[in-house]
């Protein structure tokens, strides 16, 4: 069967600079889960904006070029 872990201890035997810093109340900087979920939206957001900026960008110089 399993055994009962009573250390609180999650770092175990990480090396020190693979541990983040602890400052009063946890972790130092460690994005918040709302700042998770704004970035969940914003970057593919980004990304499908940026994709369309170079299809439009792409099909005016076929345009000028070719035109």
């Amino acid at each position: 069967m399993g055994y009962v872990v009573s250390d609180l201890n999650l770092d175990g035997d990480a090396p020190v600079r693979a541990r983040p810093g602890v400052g009063e109340w946890g972790p130092v900087e460690v994005p918040a889960t709302s700042a998770k979920k704004r970035g969940r939206l914003v970057v593919p957001l980004l990304f499908v904006v940026a994709l369309v900026v170079l299809v439009t960008v792409g099909f005016f110089w076929y345009k000028a070029l070719h035109g």
